[in-house]
């Protein structure tokens, strides 16, 4: 069985920035892509909040070179998804694809999370062509157009506030009839007068063409529908963290992410560190996730030397 000291599942932002410090740190890490090499900025087409790339960049092409740097360094960086994962005892054993196993003498999680959908076809077809599920990381686009945002939480909210700032009219499309989002959410909605909250509707396509999204057809719960035109199409309705391969081993919290030792990637069992979405259910961003990935590969070099 082959032997690894700092094994990474994942490989967004957290997951190539722990490699290339674990590699700078001669810990030999050996990371697994996973299903969905680069993450979520994969389906992303343009950055432009990353600190360093004044005239933006594309999400592929910034992790493609995150990729890179971590293998200039010496990372072994493989295809492959991590299939189940026993933790009861180090090193920690793994299996690759069902098939190869591996133990580790540590272990970086980094596996992400998924922004749920509507599940619509039309909604697959525009997903980064006026599709997102960010709107601190889109919104810019946007400017002085009409948008949508999916939801009726408190993300959904803040989203749609935030977007308030930049475009011209928001539509607040909730499926019930009634926001779940905080009093203090829903008086900074109402009062906010280019937010316009379209309750008990539906979203039954995503309308465009081939230069991305030019509306959406909405039906109401009396059967009504409705057409909007708008630029932008904004889900908040929701993320799912990456986290059932370790569920009943790590701690997590009511929504599936990882629990950590605050102020650092620290898990409740010694030798797991977790880095980036998987950890974090509020900021969600490239640069926070790259930020925790350094602190991730710190916390694990300092608990490799103290063995």
């Amino acid at each position: 069985m082959e032997n690894v000291k700092c094994l990474i599942i994942g490989s967004g932002p957290a997951g190539y920035t722990a490699a290339i410090y674990t590699s700078r740190a001669n810990l030999s890490p050996v990371l697994y892509e996973g299903i969905e090499p680069g993450g979520q900025l994969t389906t992303t087409t343009e950055i432009e909040n990353f600190p360093g790339y004044p005239e933006g960049i594309g999400g592929t092409e910034m992790m493609a070179d995150l990729r890179k740097q971590a293998e200039r360094f010496g990372t072994d960086i493989r295809f492959g998804v991590i299939t189940s994962c026993d933790l009861s005892s180090r090193p920690f054993k793994v299996v690759v694809d069902g098939e190869k196993e591996i133990s580790a003498e540590s272990i970086i999680v980094a596996t992400g999370a998924t922004a749920r959908y509507l599940g619509l076809p039309s909604e697959t077809k525009y997903r980064g062509m006026g599709v997102s599920a960010c709107a601190t990381c889109d919104g810019f686009f946007y400017r002085k157009k009409d948008v949508a945002v999916v939801g009726g939480g408190d993300t959904a909210c803040e989203e749609a506030t935030y977007l308030a700032t930049l475009c011209r009219q928001v539509y607040l499309i909730v499926r019930k009839p009634f926001l779940r989002a905080s009093k203090a959410m829903q008086e900074r909605v109402f009062n906010t007068p280019n937010i316009k909250v379209m309750f008990e509707h539906n979203t039954v396509e995503v309308l465009g063409d081939e230069d991305g999204v030019t509306g959406a057809l909405l039906r109401h719960t009396d059967g009504t529908e409705t057409t909007i035109d708008i630029a932008g199409f904004f889900l908040a309705i929701g993320h799912h963290p990456n986290t059932e391969l370790f569920a009943g081993q790590l701690e997590l919290d009511s929504e599936g992410y990882i629990k950590v030792v605050p102020g650092t990637s620290k898990t409740n069992i010694e030798g797991v560190f977790a880095a980036g979405d998987v950890k974090d259910p509020h900021y969600r961003q490239a640069i926070t996730a790259a930020g925790s990935g350094c602190i991730a590969a710190l916390d694990c070099e300092r608990f490799l030397l103290s063995q």
